[in-house]
């Protein structure tokens, strides 16, 4: 299970680098793994930290994770970089997404509740912080991103090289530096946006693929996903090809919408991802007069996120606002108001708690040259 915890600057699992010192097992299902880190001040610790308690809870018998931390030695640091440099020489990289971008797949039980609109504002309200985000459209029968997003075109390919280039689009920052799309779409790949694409999971899987190891992704704080519906063949591609994805879940307030959604959570379980909270959406009408109504039920968000045992991180209104700027190819997060705001909220959410972005000021590719200089031959 811990070689499937990956540090992401080093690009090799934990085990593999000599991370891991111990790992005992109580009679009564307490782990305690003992993890030497190769740097006391490392800001990736409480990536790490996440991502070992996240696997190891989902061995059956497990009842709690504990870490010991401890600081590797100089000839231990050296080490580990040499096994990383020597890993990376030996395998080409999976995909062409850069190791320190944090992987979010918008997932749902169900179709019609919200999940691309949230996916497109989400990524809009990211940027606005100043961050660089993917977009990749990864529901290859019901593409919709590119006309929620307002882009238009054909992607492009490099010049002498089978490789194709994002969309780009730029976003205004709330207060601060713009921030910058990139979107990858197969509604960006077909003449007229009503096509119908009659694919299978062969076709299906090779086209994600194509998405994670042929298109040129630039440097990028988030990578957002728009999963299909349900837990299919791309669900279960993307497990595979890209297993540090974290899943977000979309529901409604519905009892049976939230059924639903559970088993997004339970496969994303079984195929060791983090699910990494949940949000309800169209979560409740708000009239002129302030007025509010529960359309679509109440609590079935928050009933995910207990059953799932993760944490609720909104809970969307019903605004017919986002449909129609959605349409018009205007997401309402980059607008004023209730919507925006709250995606807003969301967003910092995400940022602060939910998956932060990886920060290497101070890690080891900075320090491990010296290191190595300094130690004797």
């Amino acid at each position: 299970m811990l070689r499937g915890v990956i540090d992401p600057e080093l690009g090799s699992d934990v085990v593999d680098l000599g991370m891991i010192r111990a790992a005992e097992v109580a009679v009564d299902g307490a782990v305690t793994v003992t993890v030497a880190l190769t740097t006391a001040g490392c800001p990736l610790r409480a990536q790490l930290q996440r991502d070992i308690k996240t696997r190891v809870q989902s061995c059956p018998g497990v009842t709690s994770v504990s870490i010991i931390w401890s600081e590797m030695t100089a000839e231990e640091r050296s080490t580990a970089m040499g096994k990383a440099r020597f890993n990376a020489q030996q395998r080409a990289p999976q995909t062409a997404i850069p190791a320190t971008t944090r992987v979010i797949g918008i997932a749902s039980g169900k179709g019609g509740v919200g999940k691309s609109s949230v996916t497109v504002n989400l990524a809009v309200a990211l940027a606005q912080r100043g961050l660089r985000i993917g977009v990749l459209d990864a529901d290859i029968w019901g593409f919709s991103v590119p006309r929620m997003l307002g882009v238009s075109g054909r992607l492009a390919a490099v010049a002498g090289e089978k490789k194709m280039i994002p969309v780009q689009r730029s976003v205004p920052g709330r207060g601060g530096p713009d921030g910058h799309l990139e979107v990858v779409s197969m509604g960006l790949l077909t003449e007229d946006e009503t096509d119908a694409l009659m694919w299978r999971g062969l076709m299906l899987n090779r086209a994600v693929q194509h998405f994670l190891e042929d298109v040129t992704w630039g440097r990028l704080d988030y990578l957002l996903i728009d999963l299909p519906p349900g837990t299919g063949d791309v669900q279960m591609g993307l497990a595979r090809m890209l297993p540090r994805t974290e899943l977000i879940i979309v529901t409604t307030p519905a009892l049976a919408a939230q059924k639903v959604a559970a088993r997004a959570a339970t496969m994303a379980r079984k195929s060791h991802l983090r699910v990494a909270g949940v949000i309800e959406n169209m979560s409740a009408f708000v009239a002129p007069d302030g007025t509010s109504y529960a359309l679509f039920g109440r609590g079935g968000g928050q009933a995910l996120a207990d059953d799932v045992g993760v944490a609720l991180l909104a809970s969307l209104p019903l605004d017919a606002s986002v449909a129609e700027l959605g349409d018009r190819g205007h997401p309402v997060a980059l607008g004023d108001g209730p919507m925006a705001d709250a995606f807003a909220r969301l967003a910092e959410v995400v940022v602060n708690e939910a998956v932060p972005p990886v920060d290497n000021a101070g890690c080891t590719a900075r320090l491990l040259d010296a290191i190595e200089a300094a130690l004797p031959r």
